[in-house]
């Protein structure tokens, strides 16, 4: 398999049926009750399915985290400055932020990606994949050119391609940008058919009067570029992406669309990057096959995004920091679950009748 070139037309493989099968009467076989540790089940099967066996590796796994700004800070609607997005990405690339911290915990790998930091910013440990230095404001202009989203999405589906040859079987989405949880609030109303007031939350703290500016800034953006549709095309999603959204958000979307290409699970974290799982899906259908969800995020939005996937996540704990923690907390129960399907302790193993479902 050759990298792929998102711009060009392309059908997404299903992820192998038979080997999902396999994989669940694996579970069925083992000494415990059918469908014991849930959701777990489910993902595991589902992960079989993509990576096309039952024998399912995720030792070696990484955050992606995308790091870009977005000019839409210029309303007024963030508690924070700009400069917090690059001292944070230089946070993870030190290895001190918060996900890296549980990354450690959870011997998960964290790879921050200067997808659009407005400034120079420069650590080894940072890629430099630096699109344009942020977005427009997208209530003056749109967010990027078309040129710039599809740079975008290109970047990420590479990076899951490139770390695929490095070993890593499975990956999670982060995110930095200061104004993302604008951006991403805009594009799930466009994208959900759904109010502004329904989908829009208070990000990392707004204020009444903060948040109230946040809807207003988002619905003058809608109508200014017609985003207010029933009919969720992949050409609208796009238009939805390119005048409203972000080059975090553009890059992990090639993510999700790299996850698809190459057989490799991508876990969804929260808002921003369960925005990006939607987009992917509705520019590229069958992309939501090869996703898995990992927290109900605390902003208002994340339960109609995954009931539009058709996606159950497990972890439901109030959560809303961000940068990929909501994703990591999912592999260590994805290694527990794992010890359970791999131990082979089954029902002929201690000589007691196999359950059988009816």
């Amino acid at each position: 398999m050759q990298p792929v070139n998102v711009t060009e037309q392309f059908q997404i493989e299903k992820p192998d049926v038979s080997i999902k099968e396999a994989a669940k009467a694996k579970w069925d076989a083992i000494a415990k009750p059918l469908d014991g540790l849930g959701k777990l089940e489910e993902f595991i099967c589902r992960i079989a399915a993509i990576q096309g066996t039952t024998e399912v590796d995720i030792h070696k796994r990484a955050v992606i985290a995308m790091c870009a700004d977005n000019g839409i800070v210029e309303e007024g609607v963030t508690q924070a400055g700009q400069d917090v997005t690059a001292i944070v990405a230089l946070d993870m690339a030190k290895g001190i932020a918060s996900v890296c911290q549980m990354g450690q915990a959870g011997g998960v790998d964290v790879i921050p990606v200067d997808i659009g930091i407005s400034c120079q910013a420069s650590h080894e440990n940072l890629l430099a994949k630096k699109v344009a230095p942020g977005t427009g404001n997208f209530l003056k202009e749109p967010a990027m050119t078309k040129e710039e989203m599809w740079q975008a999405i290109q970047t990420g589906a590479d990076l899951v391609w490139e770390y695929k040859q490095k070993g890593y079987r499975i990956f999670a989405t982060g995110e930095m940008g200061i104004g993302n949880t604008t951006t991403s609030s805009a594009m799930a109303s466009a994208l959900l058919g759904m109010p502004v007031e329904e989908v829009t939350g208070r990000g990392a703290g707004l204020s009444d009067a903060g948040l109230s500016r946040k809807k207003e800034v988002i619905q003058q953006a809608l109508q200014k570029y017609g985003l207010q549709s029933s009919g969720i095309t992949p050409a609208f999603a796009e238009k939805v992406l390119q005048c409203v959204g972000g080059l975090d958000i553009a890059g992990l979307v090639g993510v999700y669309l790299g996850g698809a290409f190459y057989h490799v699970p991508i876990v969804i974290d929260g808002i921003i990057s369960a925005v990006a799982a939607l987009c992917a899906e509705k520019m590229f259908p069958g992309a939501v096959d090869y996703m898995i969800p990992s927290h109900m995020s605390q902003e208002p939005a994340t339960r109609g995004i995954m009931k539009e996937l058709g996606l159950s996540p497990i972890i439901d704990g109030n959560l809303c920091l961000g940068e990929g923690t909501g994703a990591v907390l999912l592999f260590p129960m994805l290694d527990m679950a794992l010890r359970v399907y791999d131990a082979n302790t089954t029902f002929e193993d201690i000589q007691v009748g196999q359950y059988e479902r009816y």
